[in-house]
């Protein structure tokens, strides 16, 4: 485990991680070595304000598979910071909380998606938001992105960085589906993951039927 008192360049990779996968695991790598960071922090949220909660796995299934996705990397940590925070999770509180964890001389690398970033402006504080971190977009190959919102960074006195990683063509939603549909997930996500979702089972159909005391069950097809 890297020391605190080491740390100069944090990555902060923010998301539901309903279920991380290699895309997610992936991106983070390369930022981490083309921005020379020391430490990449995945923060799974708690409460996302922009997802209906009842089609979001509980917060505990989510921090723990990032957990086990992350394990076997020296460089990467999981945060509790949003999992633990009460009410909806903004990415302006958790660079807020960050901030005030490691100080500022530590410089922070806010890492999502492109499809994410196009939205930028309608993000909370979002004005704020940009000078707490630097931000970096990942993009699949082929993707066009809006060029107005790297303007709109510099209007802020803000930079953002964009950087193609083609595992970004894997998807959260598409695993999810996989899963319902009983297709394989092997290679998308960890196996350790692949296990944790069969286990407790994450996405599946599920049925009922009645136990000996007349109660439903829910049981996994």
């Amino acid at each position: 485990m890297i020391t605190q008192s080491k740390l100069c360049r944090i990555g902060v990779m923010g998301g539901t991680f309903d279920p991380i996968h290699y895309g997610h695991l992936v991106t983070a790598e390369v930022v981490r070595g083309e921005f020379d960071i020391d430490l990449v922090l995945f923060v799974p949220s708690g409460l996302p304000p922009h997802k209906d909660p009842r089609l979001v796995s509980p917060k505990e299934h989510r921090y723990l598979m990032t957990v086990f996705a992350t394990l076997t990397n020296p460089y990467f940590e999981v945060s509790r910071v949003d999992i633990d925070r009460e009410g909806e999770t903004y990415t302006i509180d958790t660079l807020r909380d960050l901030r005030k964890l490691y100080g500022d001389e530590v410089e922070l690398y806010f890492i999502t998606g492109a499809d994410a970033i196009a939205e930028i402006c309608e993000w909370k504080d979002a004005a704020e938001l940009v000078k707490l971190a630097e931000f970096v977009a990942a993009t699949r190959p082929g993707y066009q992105f809006d060029q107005r919102i790297p303007e709109w960074f510099e209007q802020q006195g803000s930079q953002l960085h964009l950087l193609q990683v083609p595992a970004m063509a894997i998807s959260s939603t598409d695993i999810r589906r996989r899963v319902e549909e009983q297709k394989s997930i092997r290679y998308f996500v960890p196996e350790a993951v692949e296990h944790y979702i069969r286990k407790n089972c994450l996405y599946m159909p599920k049925h009922t039927h009645t136990n000996d005391a007349g109660s439903e069950v829910f049981r996994c097809r």
